[in-house]
Formats: C-alpha cells, sequence, structure tokens
C-alpha cells in the first residue's frame, strides 16, 4: 500500500503546507482521506488520477479537511467522469455538502453528475466495507461546531492504517491506532496542551500501549515546525509517499 500526502498542513497553511489530503492506493484499493480546500490543485500537481479515486473519507465538516469537495466534484462533472464515486463521512454529511457546494457554487448541488455519486453517513463504531477497504470510525474531541468528529483505522489489503483526525487526546486513539502498519497523528503543539488539539509530548506519552508498527506526524502549527530537527519522529511533508 502507498500514502501520498497530497496536503499535510494545519487549517492556517503553517509552514505553507497544504490542507489536509492524504491519497492511498494499492491493488485495487484507491481513495482519499479528507479533502480539505487546496485538494483539488494539489491532485493536480502531483498527477494523481482522480478518476480513479472510488471513495473520500471526510473527519469533519472544518473547511481544511472538507471544503476542497465541491471543487473535486465540479471537476470531475467537467471532466466527463464516468466511475461510480462514494463520500463518506460523519452523521450529516449529505446535508453538509449540498450548503457547501451551494455557497461555492449556486445551484451545483442539483446538477445530475454524469456518474453514480454515493454518500454514506458514518456510525462511530460501526465498520463497513467499501470495495477492497474495511473502514472503522471512531469518535475524537475537536470542540462542536463542524462535527461530528471521526477518527478511521482502514484495513485494505492487508494492511492498517489508522489516523487520528483532528483531536485532544481521548482513550479512543488506542484501540484506533492499536498494532497498526501506520499511524498518522496529529501534532498540532509541541508541549503546550490546548483545547481541542493533540500536542506532541501528550502522544508520546500514549505511544507505548498505542504500539503502531510506525508513526507519521501531521497538521503541525509552526510551535512543532520550527523544532522538526530536535524531534526523532517522522514528520509528514506535502508530497510525501511511504509505503507501507
Amino acid at each position: 500500500m502507498q500514502l501520498r500526502f497530497v496536503g499535510c498542513g494545519d487549517a492556517f497553511g503553517s509552514g505553507g503546507r497544504l490542507n489536509t489530503c492524504f491519497h492511498v492506493s494499492g491493488r485495487a484499493a484507491n481513495f482519499l482521506i479528507d479533502c480539505g480546500a487546496s485538494a483539488l490543485p494539489a491532485l493536480k500537481r502531483l498527477e494523481i488520477e482522480r478518476d480513479d479515486i472510488d471513495l473520500i473519507l471526510i473527519t469533519h465538516f472544518h473547511g481544511d479537511h472538507f471544503a476542497g469537495l465541491p471543487f473535486f466534484l465540479l471537476d470531475a462533472q467537467f471532466s466527463r467522469r464516468t466511475r461510480p464515486l462514494t463520500i463518506a463521512g460523519p452523521r450529516g454529511i449529505e446535508t453538509r455538502l449540498r450548503e457547501a457546494m451551494e455557497t461555492l457554487f449556486e445551484h451545483s448541488s442539483k446538477t445530475k453528475q454524469r456518474f453514480e455519486l454515493n454518500i454514506v453517513a458514518l456510525t462511530p463504531g460501526q465498520s463497513q466495507s467499501f470495495g477492497a477497504m474495511t473502514v472503522t470510525p471512531y469518535p475524537v474531541v475537536h470542540g462542536e461546531s463542524g462535527g461530528p468528529f471521526l477518527a478511521y483505522r482502514v484495513e485494505a489489503e492487508g494492511r492498517t492504517l489508522a489516523y487520528s483526525a483532528d483531536t485532544e487526546w481521548t482513550e479512543t486513539l488506542i484501540p484506533l491506532a492499536h498494532g497498526a502498519d501506520l499511524f498518522i497523528a496529529e501534532a498540532y503543539m509541541y508541549e503546550k496542551v490546548v483545547k481541542n488539539h493533540l500536542s506532541l509530548k501528550t502522544l508520546e506519552q500514549h505511544l507505548p500501549e498505542i504500539g503502531a508498527k510506525r508513526l507519521v506526524l501531521t497538521h503541525m502549527s509552526d510551535d512543532v515546525l520550527s523544532r522538526l530537527d530536535g524531534i526523532t519522529h517522522l514528520a509528514a511533508e506535502d508530497g510525501m509517499v511511504l509505503v507501507f
């Protein structure tokens, strides 16, 4: 399985990084996790074939994780996509997507796509299969507006990928990432504990019980980016590719 960080930045583009969007591909699996506002130009810059993407998983409805969807869908329409596409995310995703489409491009939500589009609301703790992938959503803690908030454990082709999404520390992260082949974890702050976000030092306290095989840090603020030379964990960069 291959993971490419299409974008790994925070909401404010710290370090010049783009909004969150991860592309995961394998023999049969081909999907995105999150689709932030900058996702479409980043996908094109990296020459990732959008028509090959079968599934987009959305963790929550903040713009740096969700606002790229209207652009992605309109591009798919105008490029005459025919391959079916599924978009899955928290409860309310169908309404939120329709509202975003209308806000950014009036009447666009009423356009009938040339391709089959399925919108699926996921329930925390209930696994769901999408072709070659099994997705288990876990509830996380990231405030009140923009939710519900989900983290994902994805099993595909004998590999397990876990993603914390945006969250403060919650015990949910232990079963989410336990024994995963790759754990993508937010490290928004270095040491300071702030509401709704995870600090690296808090995460490190729990790494032994999480027991993931590999860790990569994402969604880093300037507080963390300024210290990367002294951090031993792998830190994501836009365009970076990992095989797991």
